[in-house]
């Protein structure tokens, strides 16, 4: 059973969609080694920016957001992959020796 937070952020993204915003809903699909949250966390952002909840922390979140509005824009759900052995994760503060697998959708 997920925990309240996560329950928060499910609600949140229903009220925002139901508010006439557009919405993403990121979701950790998959970790290996140290990652900061575990696999079914989620984080929902909405069309201005805002967000709520957590799929890793540090620059890692602000990338995930970025992509969920580039999500809300196309309509096209992707999964983003940042590593200790990814480029882009040392340049998003992802140092921690784990992978995480992130999926990101837009909220119909």
């Amino acid at each position: 059973m997920p925990d309240q937070s996560e329950i928060e952020v499910l609600v949140a993204a229903r009220d925002w969609k139901a508010e006439g915003h557009g919405v993403a809903l990121a979701t950790v699909i998959k970790t290996w080694g140290s990652s900061p949250r575990p696999a079914g966390s989620h984080l929902v952002v909405r069309d201005d920016g805002f967000f709520l909840g957590s799929v890793s922390g540090g620059c890692v979140e602000g990338a995930v957001v970025d992509d969920a509005l580039g999500v809300m824009k196309t309509g096209l759900s992707k999964v983003l992959e940042f590593s200790v052995t990814n480029e882009q994760a040392w340049e998003v503060g992802l140092a921690c020796g784990g992978t995480v697998r992130i999926f990101v959708e837009p909220v119909q």
